[in-house]
């Protein structure tokens, strides 16, 4: 066996610090072109929010623009013109990870898994998202989540059922689990204020962790990302340039590693600002505009904003 460079994918990823503008944006667009395994779907285009109606014309659209270079597209909800996501993306050829969103409103949440059990029968889900960082946000017991969790398994025999968290709580919720037959982790070095030089090894941690928690279940990172512009936490900071690092150095290990991860997120969407800061508006890889963000000539790579918390 001999020494390919070309082969191997360093512990933090490739170096592409010796890069110039313009080798990076080449690079991003060939690694974007090669295809992701999944992407993390944007409905909203602006002015709109979660309750808004969404219609199939603008979903359609917005699939057109991703289809090309994802086999996978994630959906977050089952109401409010969300359920056209997976019907439309499996018209078009894709695969579904269709989450029913679950939170403090008992009516929504039973509108939403009664959403999502009616995808699955309609056949065009492939992996079923029982609620998304409800653990993390507080909104139910783990005992209600668990019935929900138990619930869609009891009518939705022929497909994976999971549950989306961030990936310490599968160590934390061994019940939780224990339900799950896939583990659908979410990793965000950014939001855990780790730099860019050591995001992909960060990352990697996180996965193995979740791994380790699965105890032999298939683990799935479900969302993973990196802001494009925005004020900095601790050591992570915003910015085209680092957003194209390390969504080229995620893809690479995903794709060397055979790890399934579905990027967060399509396109840029302004009413996160709400919920996370400046930098909510910035995680796409396209702009709220459905425009490329990275690689198309004129591209100017803005400078990361430091702010240390």
């Amino acid at each position: 066996m001999s020494y390919r460079s070309d082969k191997i994918l360093s512990l933090s990823g490739y170096n592409l610090d010796n890069k110039t503008t313009r080798g990076l944006q080449n690079c991003f667009k060939r690694v974007l072109k090669n295809g992701m395994h999944g992407i993390g779907f944007s409905p909203y285009k602006e002015g709109q929010e979660p309750g808004d109606q969404l219609s199939e014309k603008q979903i359609r659209r917005r699939l057109k623009v991703i289809k090309p270079y994802t086999r996978w597209v994630r959906s977050f909800s089952c109401t409010e013109g969300n359920e056209l996501i997976p019907k439309i993306a499996k018209e078009m050829g894709m695969k579904t990870m269709v989450g029913a969103w679950l939170g403090d409103e008992s009516e929504m949440n039973t509108k939403e898994i009664a959403g999502l059990k009616n995808l699955a029968r309609d056949g065009v889900v492939d992996v079923a998202a029982v609620g998304n960082e409800v653990m993390y946000r507080g909104d139910l017991s783990e005992d209600e989540l668990l019935g929900f969790i138990y619930d869609v398994k009891n009518e939705i025999t022929d497909i994976p059922v999971g549950y989306v968290d961030a990936y310490y709580e599968f160590t934390l919720r061994p019940r939780i689990t224990e339900a799950c037959d896939v583990i659908l982790a979410n990793c965000y070095p950014y939001w855990e204020g780790c730099s860019i030089e050591y995001a992909l090894i960060y990352m990697k941690d996180m996965y193995n962790k979740a791994l380790k928690a699965g105890n032999g279940k298939k683990v799935i990172i479900s969302e993973t990302g990196w802001p494009s512009e925005g004020e900095g936490l601790n050591g992570a900071f915003p910015s085209k340039e680092n957003a194209m690092k390390y969504f080229i150095n995620t893809q690479l290990w995903s794709q060397e590693e055979g790890i399934d991860i579905f990027y967060f997120s399509s396109f840029d969407e302004s009413w996160k600002v709400g919920s996370e800061g400046d930098v909510g508006a910035y995680w796409g890889l396209w702009d709220k505009n459905e425009k490329p963000k990275f690689h198309t000539k004129g591209v100017k790579l803005n400078k990361a904003k430091r702010l240390f918390v």
